[in-house]
Order: structure tokens, then C-alpha cells, then sequence
């Protein structure tokens, strides 16, 4: 077995095969990390498995890339971020969960208070240990999922008696509405966070996501928390991705066969061939991250693979184990059984085969490859 794969059987028993190079998520690191102006830290959220990339072969290839802070969303991720990576420092952005602190301090992670709850179980933590220990507190500057609100935030940062002689690691907020650059919110939330952070010039702050970084220095403060940017994913809707694509997802061909006009394809008979088609059937569905919605009928166009350079369309709906391809006009010779057929990667762009799913690439990126034969190394 090739050192850079990471799979349980023989290569020949999965119906496909997902690649994740890690040299092109490093560089997109760096790439980040470059854009940055003064000593502010490019962070790494590592959450999700690292986006579905895997967190036990993403951690160390990023430390070794230069980055030393991580985020997970939730102990779990961090406690096993944590025997992978000793030196780094690893934040949880979900939270200081009930009965979890011990854990936080055994392990040395730190916690994203999120509530005022949190933020004064952890202070009283911190007196009765009689020092501070580190912490990030997340004031909610208006996506209102979890954070202080600013009326909290206010209140309990003045609060001596409630902090005791807790003084939080970092202050972070999240963006809305990164996405867009042009949203209003973007610029309602950076003045909001200023204005809330402006009495604590010594304490870090952080508040710019994948989007953030790319919008403008005004966002990137003392750490930056790129995510799907990292992982080759469009973090602006609006622009060019300027990221390297990190994954590719080829599945193989099990049939190829012929379809008469008229007749339908698939499940529901939702499809039905306009023309004689020729199709092939591959050994990939949505039990691999292969989203149904992405599915095809005389409504609507669904996603599509890649065979040699030629496009092929998806046929029907997409079901558990398998996929319906148009191949009607990709050469013979590039249909043979056992063939890859190239359903995500360099050319088959996340973001574009979410639009079909009408949803973003970080759902695709996340749900991909659970049967899939998984290898690290380049791409082509």
C-alpha cells in the first residue's frame, strides 16, 4: 500500500476513490497566511474532520506548514486534535458544554464561551484555581446563534467580581454575511465588534472567517479562522476562487448501455431520454456524499461527472449506490468497465456541483467519502 493512502481493503474492492492532497491544503495556508499584513496569526478551523479531508493527516501537515492555532466545533475533535498535535493550540468553538471543564483542563483545550452561563462557570474555575486560564470569549455581533450579546458582553467584561482573574485568551465574533462582500452587515459588524473590543486593546481579537480574510485587512485584527478556503472551497460568491481545489472523487464505471428513445431512467421515471442515449452506470450515490438533489428530470438539469475530458450528465435521480450518466457522446474507448469517472475535483468544481444541489460546497465537501477508497497524495 502506498504510504500516502488510508484505506482498509484492496483498492480493487471500492467502487471509488477519494483524494485528498495535502500539499494544496497547506499551500492554500499559506497563501492565506501570505495576505496578512503586520503580526496577525493565520489560525485553521479544522472542524468536520477537517471539512472531510481528515483531522489526523490535515493537523500535522498544516503545523508542518506553520500554523499553531487550530478550531474544532466540538471536545471530541479536539481532545483526539490534541494527541495528534501536543505543541498547538486548539480552541472549541461549540463551547464549554455541562459537566466538559475537566476535560478542558486536562487536556489543556480551551474553550469559546458562548454564553453568559459559560463565561461565568469558566471565571469561577479560574478563581478557585487562582489564575487566569485560557479561554476565548465570542460576543455576538448579529448572526445570533451562539455568542454574548453586546449588552452582556458589556456588562460582564466590567464585572471584577463576576471575572475574578480571568482574562479571556481571545475575543471573537463571526460574520454573516462574509460571502458577500458588498452585504451591509459585513460593515455593521466590524463596527459593532470595534466598538464593543475597544477597551480591551491588549486582549486578541478575531473576526474574520475564510470570507473575512479575503474581503479586506479591515476584518483580519490579531487571528484570522479560515475554513472552507483552506479546503479549496469558494468563500465569496461573488469573485473568482483564487484557492487551490484539495479532493477529488472519481467513482467507477460498472455498465454502460444503451437507452431508447422515450424510454425513462431511474427511480420515479422522472427522466426520459429525448434521444437514443447511451448510459453508465457508477458505483457512487448518496450514501458516499453524492447529493440527490443534485439529481436530474425533464425539469431540471442535475450535476454531471467527468470522463477524459468530456462531460457527462447525470440521468435521473441519483440513488443510494449508484449514478446514471449521459455518455452518449464521450468516445467508446474512455468507457471501458472499471474506468474512473472524475465526479469532483479540479474539473468538477465543488461550489459548481452544489449549485446543482442547491446548496454550498461545504455540505459536498463534509459528506464525502465514507465507502470510498481514501488516498493523500497530488491530484492528477
Amino acid at each position: 500500500m502506498s504510504p500516502y493512502q488510508h484505506s482498509t481493503f484492496p483498492a480493487e474492492l471500492y467502487g471509488g476513490r477519494l483524494t485528498i492532497d495535502l500539499n494544496a491544503i497547506a499551500a492554500n495556508w499559506s497563501d492565506l497566511n501570505n495576505r496578512l499584513i503586520g503580526e496577525t496569526e493565520c489560525a485553521a478551523a479544522i472542524k468536520a474532520d477537517a471539512y472531510g479531508a481528515g483531522q489526523a493527516k490535515v493537523g500535522p501537515r498544516l503545523f508542518e506548514a506553520g500554523c499553531r492555532t487550530f478550531f474544532t466545533a466540538v471536545p471530541t475533535e479536539a481532545v483526539e486534535l490534541r494527541q495528534i498535535l501536543p505543541e498547538a493550540t486548539i480552541y472549541v468553538l461549540d463551547g464549554l458544554l455541562p459537566g466538559t471543564a475537566e476535560h478542558f483542563l486536562g487536556q489543556n483545550i480551551r474553550p469559546v464561551l458562548g454564553s453568559l452561563e459559560e463565561l461565568e462557570e469558566w471565571a469561577g474555575i479560574c478563581r478557585s484555581a487562582g489564575k487566569s486560564l485560557a479561554a476565548a470569549v465570542h460576543v455576538d455581533t448579529g448572526i445570533h446563534r451562539l455568542g454574548l450579546s453586546p449588552q452582556e458582553f458589556q456588562a460582564s467584561m466590567q464585572n471584577k467580581e463576576l471575572l475574578g482573574p480571568f482574562v479571556p485568551s481571545l475575543i471573537m465574533s463571526h460574520l454573516a454575511c462574509g460571502s458577500v462582500p458588498d452585504h451591509p452587515m459585513n460593515r455593521e459588524q466590524l463596527d459593532r465588534f470595534r466598538e464593543l473590543t475597544a477597551s480591551f486593546p491588549s486582549i486578541p481579537k478575531s473576526l474574520a472567517n475564510s470570507a473575512g480574510i479575503l474581503m479586506s485587512s479591515e476584518y483580519h485584527f490579531d487571528l484570522v479562522r479560515p475554513g472552507i478556503a483552506l479546503y479549496g472551497g469558494m468563500a465569496i460568491e461573488t469573485a473568482p476562487n483564487p484557492m487551490k481545489p484539495v479532493a477529488k472523487v472519481e467513482a467507477k464505471i460498472m455498465i454502460v448501455r444503451d437507452v431508447p428513445q422515450g424510454d425513462t431512467i431511474g427511480y420515479g421515471a422522472k427522466q426520459t431520454a429525448h434521444r437514443p442515449l447511451k448510459n453508465a452506470v457508477i458505483a457512487a450515490g448518496y450514501a458516499d456524499g453524492m447529493l440527490r438533489r443534485a439529481s436530474s428530470s425533464d425539469d431540471r438539469p442535475g450535476g454531471f461527472g467527468m470522463i477524459g475530458g468530456h462531460k457527462a450528465p447525470i440521468l435521473g435521480r441519483i440513488s443510494m449506490d449508484m449514478i446514471t450518466l449521459d455518455v452518449t457522446d464521450v468516445p467508446e474507448h474512455l468507457l471501458r468497465r472499471g474506468a474512473f469517472v472524475e465526479m469532483l475535483g479540479p474539473n468538477v468544481a465543488a461550489a459548481e456541483i452544489a449549485a446543482y444541489a442547491e446548496t454550498i460546497d461545504y455540505e459536498y465537501l463534509t459528506s464525502l467519502g465514507r465507502r470510498f477508497e481514501r488516498v493523500y497524495g497530488p491530484l492528477s
